[in-house]
């Protein structure tokens, strides 16, 4: 007995002696694994309340170690500043406004505020591994440096794409070694000994980038507004490259919310750094610029759908998991502002449903820490079947892309395209990238019409204030590459007005890496002319070509800066206008896109396979044989007496009014048949037709709009026989179509038999009155009889009571 109570007292020893290691090991306390997390912020309402909601999320994630907060300030506003108190902080000397320069750049207090809790911090001298965040994320789960595979000498980051600048001149200039520039930021996991190395060339790689204002064209930075504003973010990778610091870049730890996680991965950190929306509800920080939100007891931001709802929204799981990770980013601010006014002493806010959600078990579940799977595991568990054919050959994954702006105009042709898609047989996803201003999104109403990217809006350009819309598919697809995340080998590029046929695969049409497919368009002369000569260096490389893309996400993301930026040049070349050099009759730079394209494929020396058997546009006579996948009606087509014109309904919202559609067009059977070439052009022009208006159809159906042969009888007002103008508007089974002249035969119409029902009406009430009349006079007169003979019936009374009673 003896011997078994000292072997159990010896077995405790060895796990009380085990167990602060392991404590210590998970707080990030003790060597080699003692970690410490920063985020850099300045004195203002703006970093506050994003300082609550990191905090509270460093908190909820159980994050090991230690959290401080680099706080940027002058004297005098330090004097006024209120949230002193909101996380751990170290307050660092402001260098917003440059003490040499004078030159007004906030950004720089990222490096500047991190040299400085090197120098100064005791904490600093007592850390393993440094975590760096910004201050407008949100912690899902703990950041272990070691877990993600960092080691001293390859620090771990998050992939940020546009940083374009690490393949061109601008690496060259600010750095020895131009090949080791790395394209990261947002989540930065490094030792120490990496950081005390790099930190004071991030400062001073920051202010040279800054200061070198020749080089901040879009073209060189990837920076749209051309501003030099993420200089700071160059300067961190020129300064790693300059040290030696590769970096594993893994695209999958870190998310903004509205975008689609990699199937298989969790992300642990949320970056809100953009507007995201869910449903009718949205959240944008900049809209949030000034508020002072962690003051004002009781208040939060306003409420996203609840998760039920959500469920409701998305039926496809992994966009439903986007969705999710939206409301838990705004919960989990407003749980932190929530438990900040608490412990403010602020007074205990009146029950909702919101903030009894808050407390419940079901948002606990919801949020509890997410922990990093094995890299192994998550490998396994995201291999996806590629495509295969019925000889088991397997084929690259493909995404197509479409560019549209917030107006009806697109939206239906938004409608088409998305139904022909899915009947189409094409592999893969599709994507809508919406470019709005954030005016017109809040008062947008087809979030739903389609899988969609948000994009900012560049039809009023930023700089020269040029109002050209086109320009907004190049600078959508080059904000798509930045900022989702792609598991696709190929691209399909394909414009709004488009209706498929058939699959378009890269397979089928021969495209390879370096090797893109298009369609032709002749119509691009400045190909051959002084155009390309002045706008690239490899003239001789210029393909006519759009329409229809088949590119490797490779090539596309080298060239997709340079359609930009070509779009851009082209477009201020207004000496060169003149259609016999651009082949544009208007003569007003319109297609400056397309020379943006062929221009940019050209500096890149990207040779286009141009397949003529891919795209038609209604109305063209086909070839025989050929099956095309692609209808394209940006022209205006015609069988016999029937027309069609996208351009008669820029203004027309047969989306939002149920059953509006488009004329129909003959019927088949009608057609000319001793033609063979002109019948199949016009079979051609009557699909694409009728495509469109039964997309619309089933777009109404899935609206829920009313039985049509129901409101003929509901759009006649019951007061005065007059037409409710207001219900036909909300419902006007007429499509939207009809003439004026139609619409106003059908009115009068309308207003002919609603007079006529009056007249039935009136009739039925004149009889009904002398019924009365006639009915009321008999009454009278058997009332005078029964007078008479009173006296005679009152003798009888009791005995005939019950049937008298009966009887009347």
């Amino acid at each position: 007995m003896a011997k078994v109570l000292i072997l159990v007292m010896a077995v405790m020893a060895v796990v009380a002696a085990a167990w602060p290691v392991r404590g210590n090991l998970e707080s990030g306390q003790e060597a080699p694994y003692r970690i410490h997390t920063l985020f850099s912020v300045e004195c203002q309402n703006y970093f506050d309340w994003q300082t609550v909601g990191l905090v509270h999320s460093f908190e909820k994630a159980r994050q090991p170690g230690p959290i401080t907060r680099l706080l940027s300030c002058t004297d005098d506003e330090l004097r006024s500043y209120r949230g002193k108190d909101l996380a751990p902080t170290m307050v660092v000397p402001s260098m917003s406004r440059h003490p040499k320069t004078g030159d007004w750049y906030p950004a720089i207090n990222k490096p500047a505020g991190i040299v400085h809790w090197l120098k100064h911090s005791k904490d600093a001298e007592n850390v393993d591994w440094v975590v760096i965040l910004d201050a407008d994320m949100i912690i899902r789960g703990p950041i272990i440096p070691w877990e993600l595979g960092a080691e001293k000498g390859r620090p771990v980051a998050a992939y940020y794409g546009y940083l374009v600048g690490c393949d061109n001149i601008l690496s060259k200039l600010h750095t020895k070694h131009p090949e080791l520039c790395d394209k990261v930021g947002g989540l930065l996991a490094m030792h120490i000994d990496d950081l005390r190395k790099l930190a004071p060339l991030w400062l001073s790689k920051t202010e040279e980038v800054r200061e070198d204002r020749a080089h901040w064209t879009t073209n060189i930075t990837g920076d749209i507004y051309g501003k030099g504003w993420i200089s700071e973010m160059y300067g961190y990778s020129f300064g790693a490259a300059e040290v030696g610091l590769k970096h594993k870049i893994d695209e999958n730890l870190m998310i903004y919310p509205g975008y689609t996680p990699r199937q298989g991965f969790e992300p642990i950190l949320m970056h809100y750094g953009l507007p995201f929306t869910v449903g009718n509800w949205s959240f944008s920080k900049l809209d949030n610029h000034e508020d002072d939100i962690v003051y004002d007891c009781g208040r939060l931001f306003p409420e996203p759908p609840y998760p039920r709802e959500v469920k409701m929204m998305e039926p496809n799981p992994n966009k439903r998991r986007a969705l999710f990770l939206s409301i838990e980013c705004i919960n989990t601010l407003n749980e932190g502002l929530l438990m900040h006014h608490a412990a403010r002493g602020c007074a205990k806010p009146k029950w909702s449903k919101y903030l009894s959600f808050l407390k419940s078990k079901t948002f606990v579940e919801l949020t509890k820490p997410k922990l990093l799977k094995p890299k192994s595991l998550q490998a396994e568990e995201t291999v996806k079947q590629k495509p295969t054919d019925e000889a088991g050959r397997t084929y690259p994954k493909i995404h197509t892309l479409f560019s549209t702006e917030c107006t009806p105009y697109f939206d239906w042709q938004t409608v088409g395209l998305v139904h022909s898609f899915h009947l189409s047989g094409q592999p893969g996803n599709i994507t809508r990238l919406l470019s709005c201003t954030d005016e017109d999104l809040k008062k947008y109403t087809g979030h739903d019409l389609a899988p969609t990217h948000y994009v900012p809006s560049m039809s009023r350009h930023p700089l020269t204030g040029d109002w050209y819309p086109a320009i907004n598919k190049p600078a959508a697809v080059l904000h798509w590459l930045n900022h989702a995340n792609i598991d696709a080998e190929f691209i399909v590029i394909l414009d709004a007005d488009m209706i498929l046929r058939g699959p378009i695969t890269p397979w089928e049409f021969n495209a390879a890496r370096g090797r893109p497919v298009s369609t032709p368009y002749d119509y691009l002369i400045g190909c051959d002319n002084v155009l390309a000569k002045l706008h690239t260096s490899h003239p001789d490389a210029c393909d006519k070509v759009g329409g229809v893309i088949i590119m490797h996400i490779d090539d596309l993301r080298q060239f997709a800066i340079l359609w930009l930026h070509k779009t851009e040049e082209v477009r201020a070349d207004k000496a060169h206008y003149a259609t016999n050099i651009t082949g544009d009759i208007y003569e007003s730079g319109w297609i400056s896109e397309m020379y943006g394209y062929s221009f940019g494929a050209a500096e890149l020396q990207l040779r286009h396979l141009i397949s003529s058997k891919i795209l038609i546009y209604p109305g063209y006579v086909p070839d025989p044989g050929v099956k095309y996948r692609v209808f394209h009606y940006g022209l205006e087509f015609k069988v016999g007496n029937w027309s069609f014109d996208k351009a008669k309904y820029r203004d027309s919202d047969v989306v939002n009014k149920c059953w509006a559609k488009f004329p129909d067009p003959p019927d088949p059977s009608t057609l000319d048949q001793t033609d063979e070439n002109l019948l199949q052009r016009d079979l051609l022009s009557i699909e694409c037709a009728r495509t469109l208006n039964e997309a619309l159809r089933l777009h109404h159906v899935r609206r829920n709009c009313p039985d049509p042969s129901s409101l003929e009888e509901s759009a006649i007002s019951r007061k005065l026989g007059r037409y409710d103008r207001s219900y036909a508007a909300k419902s006007n089974p007429m499509p939207t179509s009809v003439s004026k002249e139609s619409s106003e035969g059908a009115a009068t119409a309308d207003a002919k038999f609603s007079t006529l029902k009056l007249w039935v009406v009136a009739l039925w009430i004149f009889f009904g009155l002398a019924f009365l009349t006639v009915g009321s006079v008999l009454l009278s007169g058997r009332k005078a009889k029964k007078t008479k003979g009173k006296s005679y019936r009152s003798k009888r009374r009791l005995s005939h009571s019950g049937l008298m009673d009966e009887r009347y």
